[in-house]
């Protein structure tokens, strides 16, 4: 049978006469070493940015950055992958000059430079909007879990330790009823009856138990939740993977709508979106250098003293208004048929009757609400139960509610511009998390997991430019020489 036919192995070749031979023009190798070229390594405060004369040399840092960023470019993040692949991979042995550093040495890199990979984001960012790579202040901010490095099981509240601690009680009394028995007997009469000795090497270790759970009971009275290897991640709704509940990172990202780049970004470990759109605004606009811009958002950032923080420092915000809670109503009757009046500071119903204003009440988001209602008037109307279960309907109006008024307008009034929010900002999390499949964190604690969101966030956006330079016929690393 004939088939195509590959070269001899024993056939003696002439490989490239330099390193530099082995990657072509253009490749993402070269975008990469010319990228961090422009790095000033010594701002952005990097381990070894000024080696010493004396003593053991150490490793260039742009190299070691460069090893990284490739490795996330090509789904490799662990350290002993990469470790391999400066041994195996052409493109790797171009990059780092034909180095080979440990496995121990790559792992240390990322986390004794945690703070200076973040820095590096922000400094890629503003390299790029110097190259007009970003557009004219159109974002779009959402929030993306992912699982940290922590078992459900090494997550703890107060439920949790409490069922637990019930369960060594119990467990330690058995064994003291099982000692009494043995103590009684000098031989234990069945074969898989514990002898005494056992039972008191494991009352040891319950009660060693025990008491590492009371003290774990009160760092969760005082803190409210407890992750034992990870201390810095919380339990919240993950999505995705069927998986209910997780624990998790949220982390906060603002994109731009031009070309899809991601902005900036903040790692927390608050479950919800709500209160981070000011600060993620802000860090927009620090990147960008701009003083206005338009932010888009989904109903998880649906807060008033937020957003208007973000009106009065010039951010324009499309919010989508989240969904009435309580009793439902029948329809024609819902809060939002009720219509404010700023001349009466009332509220007219769907029946044109004037519900005024009554008190102040303290809500349990502990904001001050003010509440409307007009109880001579629900007493004689004839669509009273369809309106409300009790004798009167009450209209709470939320703090900012203005503001919150001038937001739904604009955003049932752009509508069109307001879709645009999923197409910018899924983009990236789609891409990092299902096409990469970057859904869990290998490191622990907040900043070093903000670093790993560095090196994946970097790598996507410089992925996506180098598709960009490509497809509009420019050659990246020309540009950033330039």
């Amino acid at each position: 049978m004939r088939y195509k036919t590959g070269e001899d192995k024993y056939q003696t070749t002439m490989l490239p006469a330099c390193i530099e031979d082995y990657v072509r023009e253009n490749h993402m190798c070269r975008v990469i070493e010319a990228f961090t070229a422009q790095l000033d390594m010594v701002q952005l405060e990097y381990k070894y940015a000024e080696s010493k004369e004396v003593g053991n040399r150490p490793y260039d840092p742009r190299m070691m950055l460069s090893l990284y960023i490739y490795g996330y470019l090509n789904r490799v993040r662990s350290s002993r992958r990469l470790e391999a692949e400066t041994e195996r991979n052409i493109e790797v042995i171009w990059l780092m000059n034909g180095l080979r550093p440990d496995d121990k040495t790559i792992s240390n890199f990322r986390k004794d430079n945690a703070k200076a990979i973040k820095k590096t984001f922000r400094a890629f960012s503003k390299m790029f909007r110097d190259l007009e790579m970003f557009g004219e202040g159109l974002e779009a901010t959402d929030g993306v879990k992912f699982r940290a490095n922590n078992s459900r099981k090494n997550n703890h509240n107060k439920t949790t330790v409490e069922r637990e601690l019930s369960r060594i009680d119990k467990r330690i009394t058995e064994y003291m009823n099982a000692l009494e028995q043995a103590d009684k007997e000098e031989e234990a009469e069945e074969k898989n009856q514990p002898t005494a000795e056992e039972i008191k090497a494991a009352l040891e270790k319950l009660n060693d138990r025990k008491v590492k759970f009371e003290e774990l009971l009160e760092r969760v009275e005082e803190e409210g939740e407890v992750s034992t290897v990870d201390p810095d991640s919380r339990l919240m709704h993950s999505g995705g993977d069927n998986r209910k509940l997780d624990v998790c990172y949220n982390v906060q990202t603002i994109t731009d709508g031009k070309n899809h780049l991601i902005v900036d970004f903040d790692v927390t470990n608050q479950p919800e979106d709500k209160g981070n759109l000011e600060n993620m605004s802000e860090k927009a606009k620090e990147v960008l250098e701009v003083e206005t811009l338009t932010n888009l958002a989904d109903k998880g950032y649906y807060d008033g003293e937020d957003i208007e923080k973000c009106e009065d420092n010039g951010v324009t915000c499309l919010i989508a208004k989240p969904k009435a809670g309580g009793a439902k109503k029948e329809e024609g009757y819902s809060r939002e048929n009720f219509v404010y009046c700023p001349e009466k500071d009332a509220y007219i119903c769907p029946c044109q009757n004037e519900l005024g204003f009554m008190r102040l009440q303290n809500h349990s988001d502990g904001k001050e609400y003010r509440v409307y209602s007009n109880f001579s008037a629900c007493n004689k109307c004839p669509q009273r139960e369809s309106c409300t279960k009790s004798r009167y309907r009450q209209i709470l109006r939320l703090p900012y509610q203005e503001t919150l008024d001038t937001v739904d307008k604009r955003t049932r009034e752009n509508k069109e511009l307001y879709r645009k929010r999923q197409e910018i900002v899924e983009h990236p999390f789609g891409t990092v998390k299902a096409v990469w499949g970057y859904k869990q964190f290998l490191c622990r604690g907040k900043e070093k997991v903000t670093a790993e969101t560095a090196l994946a966030y970097l790598a996507y956006n410089l992925r996506r430019a180098i598709n960009i330079f490509k497809a509009d016929g420019r050659n990246l690393e020309a540009a950033l020489t330039a």
